[in-house]
């Protein structure tokens, strides 16, 4: 387990780079790579290809030119213009200095190997388990892909798992003029040191934690192929742990290739967005007959030519709204951390989300067992890994506003339940500490918290309401932090007073350093950033209404979830008067009965020990 971290910790140093000036014009001379596909069973091969031309081309100077290529398949049908525009952008990503090169492929490779081949060679540890697609390559591609592979663990013993790179090696072999080329080329994703964009994961727990952030885009870009999945399977984390083979293992190669032509220019984020759009056709194609999900669906990915094309496929992928790669990979952060926290650093099997609520010892007053699983099932995956536990109830602390805050400062994220008198169950999902209230003096407290809170019901109806951005992302735009706004006056309802007050970035959204308390799971920091993600932190966003992120509020005279146009949550000081309305921050109905009295109120933690 030590070895795992020390070898997570030297992965994600900072060595220096080779840097290619963005401004060079790449001239592609398709002749040279008349010759490629000398490795592929061209009886096996699905595709048809166009003729080999003899002609010039250049590939555009701005990224944004060459990303509508790739998006576009404009050398689909081109293996030689594909071949030489894959070299062109694989030579101009940044890495190490000493990324292997195919000088010192030939040597390893002699060495390793002689006379004798591939017998008295296993493939390397890293490998173990893993799917191992060739993509129509024949015995000499496949024999070319498992050297590459021995090759690449003799020169990065600090990988420990792997395995997306078996088909990212084969995808590369297609279009390789020969075995050290696309050993470079792979070497060159492997050591990439561009900010924020990853090709592949090089561990269990970045393999685990981008697995975690998948889910966490599915609970918020594809909420009904998210609840599909969690009502038929009891297990959904082992069926979100397949993404990756979706695409890289299930996917026909005419749909894989187009894919792999954007990710070697967006990295992973392209990744992510197909497989938010396998999940949205498969919900819309397909009628599941109650067996087996999982294979249901890799079933579907195999088969998606029966159902979409694949540039059908590529638009409603792009055509979901991802946040930026630096606000995916803070979240892929945070992920990374909760995991080493819980201990999770090797290859091991993670427990179901809704199996951290012990069905037998749980004990609430407002919900059962099974509708807290259902709600642990919405939190974020780094938070759902711990059991939950009680902090504050009004049948064993009372109706004291004060006694909720000092049971709950010092713990985030948190949950909130509330029944009415009338037997209607509503709450709320708080992302940030109560204890942030006090960063504002006086009786009219900022708004604070971030945009991975939500608020929900339960009864009579079960429901869940997001932050209205995620819905529609294009509402934000990136700008210097600004003053926060604040929330209406409990004793002046229809008053905004914005505060001048402004608060300096950090990686956290708790009000102190994560250090001071053993309940923060925080985001690792990053040297001096200008920018939090938005699932992490919305102080630095011009939005067009500053009521879109109006989260939590808290003041000595009650508390307040969600703003703009009305309060998602108002509760009084007494803890006994509540009112729900429709409000902007999360685009909600009102949550239960518009006046009502509270008969129970509970907020629930994580256990994060």
């Amino acid at each position: 387990m030590a070895s795992a971290l020390i070898n997570e910790s030297r992965m994600t140093c900072a060595p220096p780079v080779i840097i290619t000036p963005e401004a060079d014009a790449w001239d592609i001379d398709t002749n040279a790579y008349a010759d490629c596909g000398h490795f592929v069973d061209w009886d096996q091969f699905p595709m048809k290809t166009g003729p080999v031309n003899s002609f010039h081309i250049e590939i555009p100077q701005l990224q944004k030119d060459l990303k509508k290529m790739a998006r576009d398949g404009t050398w689909g049908e081109n293996r030689a213009l594909r071949a030489q525009a894959y070299n062109q952008i694989i030579k101009n990503i940044n890495c190490r200095i000493f990324t292997p090169t195919a000088t010192v492929y030939h040597d390893v490779s002699e060495r390793l190997f002689g006379p004798g081949g591939l017998d008295d060679h296993p493939l390397p540890d890293f490998l173990e388990g893993c799917l191992m697609p060739m993509y129509c390559l024949n015995v000499r591609g496949e024999t070319a892909v498992k050297k590459i592979l021995i090759s690449i663990g003799n020169q990065y013993p600090d990988i420990t798992y792997c395995p997306a790179l078996p088909a990212v090696v084969a995808l590369l072999m297609h279009f390789s003029e020969d075995e050290a080329e696309c050993f470079e080329r792979a070497c060159r994703l492997i050591s990439c040191t561009e900010p924020h964009k990853t090709y592949i994961d090089q561990s269990f727990v970045s393999y685990e934690a981008s697995n975690m952030t998948f889910g966490d885009l599915a609970k918020k870009y594809c909420q009904a192929g998210h609840k599909f999945i969690t009502t038929h399977c009891e297990n959904s984390s082992e069926v979100f742990s397949e993404w990756l083979l979706w695409i890289f293992g299930d996917l026909p190669f005419e749909y894989a290739i187009r894919v792999f032509d954007v990710f070697l220019l967006e990295g992973n984020k392209v990744l992510y967005r197909v497989a938010l759009a396998l999940i949205k056709q498969y919900k819309l194609h397909t009628e599941y007959e109650g067996q087996d999900i999982k294979a249901d669906i890799q079933e579907f990915v195999k088969n998606i030519s029966k159902h979409v094309c694949v540039d059908k496929l590529l638009e409603k992928a792009f055509s979901i709204r991802l946040f930026s790669h630096k606000e995916i990979w803070l979240l892929n952060m945070a992920n990374r951390k909760a995991l080493s926290q819980s201990g999770i650093t090797v290859v091991q099997p993670r427990q179901p989300a809704h199996m951290s609520v012990d069905i037998t010892n749980f004990s609430s007053e407002i919900v059962t067992a099974q509708e807290m699983r259902m709600v642990w099932s919405w939190i974020p995956e780094r938070y759902s890994l711990y059991a939950p536990v009680l902090l504050f109830s009004t049948m064993e602390h009372g109706y004291s506003l004060q006694r909720f805050y000092s049971h709950c400062e010092g713990t985030e994220p948190t949950v909130l339940f509330i029944k009415t008198t009338g037997n209607e169950v509503c709450g709320a999902y708080l992302s940030t500490d109560w204890s942030e209230r006090k960063k504002c003096s006086g009786q009219v407290s900022s708004y604070f918290g971030t945009g991975e809170c939500f608020v929900f019901t339960i009864r009579p109806d079960v429901e869940r309401y997001e932050w209205v951005v995620v819905k529609k992302p294009e509402m934000v735009k990136t700008a210097p932090p600004s003053p926060r706004s604040r929330p209406r006056s409990y004793s002046h309802g229809s008053r905004l007073s914005p505060t001048p007050r402004r608060r300096s970035l950090t990686m956290t959204s708790a009000p102190c350093s994560p250090s001071q308390s053993t309940n923060f799971l925080s985001v690792p920091g990053e040297g001096n950033p200008n920018r939090l993600s938005p699932f992490l932190s919305v102080r630095h966003f011009q939005l067009p209404s500053k009521t879109a992120s109006m989260f939590m509020s808290g003041s000595n005279q009650g508390f307040i979830i969600g703003g703009g146009g009305g309060q998602a949550l108002n509760i009084d000081a007494d803890l006994n008067i509540g009112r729900t309305e429709p409000c902007e921050t999360f685009d909600n109905p009102p949550l239960c009965e518009e006046n009502f009295h509270i008969q129970h109120l509970e907020v629930w933690g994580c256990q994060n020990s």
